[in-house]
């Protein structure tokens, strides 16, 4: 698709001058180095350790499986709260964190960048603990409308509010890892993430089947787990932003209201996004329970294959979110809005080339989780459909998360209305015979596309250099 640049756009794109140096004295790689090595750079680090974090959410789901049918049940009512809670928290508040990190140090301004942090900890604190009591007064009703009854109900409770009763202690390792990648610094949080995984693969059989004469603590023991290494993580990353070799250090400052909304005013609005993208699923998923056993199993072990895709767009897009906020606040929008191209043509054509695979030959994944006729057949239509939209839907989400580096999120928010009005739509559709499963699929790839085409349109004729 070829479009002609709008007027305001051009102006956008006009040369603007560059800090040659932030404060430290040092050049500053993120607005000099060549863009698309850089973004791989950044991007990677994350990219592995989170295909790690899914290989102990894969891990944990197995040793809960030997507990029993209850257990299972349990486990997968909470999925979706705690699916949320990661969303808001990563791709929401953190993207408003790092956004506003990386424009301070974009600028030179090294004591904001740091109290953004400080903000950043009491924004979490604030909202780890909403969470919690939301979550354990809500937990209950919510967990018996989803289908919890009898043994699976007690155990999704018992495990939520264990869970949950940590939240203050998931959300502040989360948004300080947020600054840090918004300051360019993706080792640390990498290495944090790394070793959190590590510890879980080991204590999570210990406390869940009672290993090593522990007491064996069935489907609340994953919860313990979760909760211990959100602790270790958090000592681990207040340790080292308090060292003194820490270029981005955490330090107590005066509360501010404008560095509130610096943060807030991107996180809030990428936390709506957020989560419409998980209830989208919610609904989709709904809808395919609506018709019988095979149905849901099929779209669940397809849809799964998604999933697999977020550490790749969460890892470049919060590459991009420093390198395009680093660049706005050093007044260059000529490199910002190359690079915010450069990632989403990246990332498109990369997973892309996976959806086409997968379309034309959709076997080489459902084969490997199931044989039933009824199962794949399901699981087969939906990656024929799905799969060659997988290049739109990177480039929305490419595009979202550089509007959160140039605090410019409204396009992409339009467009996550639009997919979620589709996926609500189809679902409500479904539940009232009129459209067929196969129908829905298209339906949400047809959300996808548009989606895709607002946001780049809004990209196009949008000017970052407006204040």
């Amino acid at each position: 698709m070829t479009t002609s640049l709008t007027a305001d756009a051009a102006r956008a794109l006009e040369p603007a001058p560059l800090p040659a140096k932030v404060n430290s004295g040092v050049a500053n790689p993120l607005l000099h180095a060549p863009l698309l090595p850089l973004l791989i750079r950044l991007a990677v680090p994350t990219v592995a350790v989170m295909l790690m974090q899914t290989v102990l959410s894969v891990a944990e789901t197995y040793f809960v499986s030997g507990l029993g049918v209850d257990a299972i049940a349990a486990a997968s009512l909470v999925v979706p709260v705690m699916l949320l809670m990661t969303m808001v928290s990563n791709g929401g508040v953190g993207g408003g964190v790092s956004s506003a990190v990386a424009r301070a140090l974009g600028g030179g301004r090294q004591d904001e960048a740091e109290s953004l942090v400080w903000h950043s900890v009491v924004i979490a604190i604030i909202a780890g603990g909403l969470f919690a009591l939301a979550v354990i007064a809500a937990g209950p009703m919510l967990y018996r409308e989803l289908g919890g009854t009898g043994a699976s109900l007690q155990q999704a409770i018992r495990y939520s509010d264990i869970l949950f009763g940590g939240a203050v202690l998931f959300w502040i390792p989360t948004l300080l890892q947020s600054a840090l990648r918004g300051a360019g610094n993706v080792r640390t949080p990498a290495l944090i993430m790394l070793g959190g995984v590590g510890v879980g693969l080991i204590i999570s059989p210990v406390l869940i089947l009672g290993w090593l004469g522990f007491p064996r603590m069935g489907v609340a023991g994953a919860g313990v787990a979760q909760v211990l290494c959100s602790a270790g993580s958090l000592v681990a990353i207040v340790a080292s932003m308090r060292s003194a070799g820490s270029r981005l250090r955490l330090r107590r400052h005066p509360l501010r209201r404008d560095h509130f909304g610096a943060i807030l005013g991107v996180g809030l609005l990428s936390t709506l996004n957020a989560a419409m993208t998980t209830l989208s699923i919610a609904a989709i998923t709904a809808a395919a329970g609506a018709f019988n056993v095979s149905t849901i199993a099929g779209y669940g072990i397809a849809s799964r294959l998604e999933m697999l895709l977020v550490p790749v767009m969460f890892g470049f897009g919060t590459a991009a979110v420093a390198v395009v906020g680093t660049c706005i606040g050093a007044g260059d929008v000529v490199r910002a809005r190359r690079a915010a191209l450069v990632n989403a043509l990246f990332v498109a054509g990369l997973l892309e080339v996976l959806g086409l695979g997968v379309a034309f030959f959709p076997g080489l994944w459902m084969s490997h989780f199931a044989s039933d006729p009824d199962v794949l057949a399901v699981g087969e239509q939906y990656l024929r459909v799905m799969g060659p939209v997988f290049g739109f839907i990177a480039v929305a989400l490419s595009l979202y998360f550089a509007g959160q580096g140039a605090r410019r999120v409204g396009w992409p928010l339009a467009a996550g209305v639009l997919r979620f009005v589709c996926a609500l739509s189809a679902a409500a559709l479904v539940f009232a015979g009129r459209l067929s499963l196969e129908s829905a699929f298209l339906l949400v790839a047809g959300g996808a596309i548009v989606g895709a085409a607002v946001t780049v349109w809004g990209f196009a004729r949008g000017d970052w250099g407006r204040r």
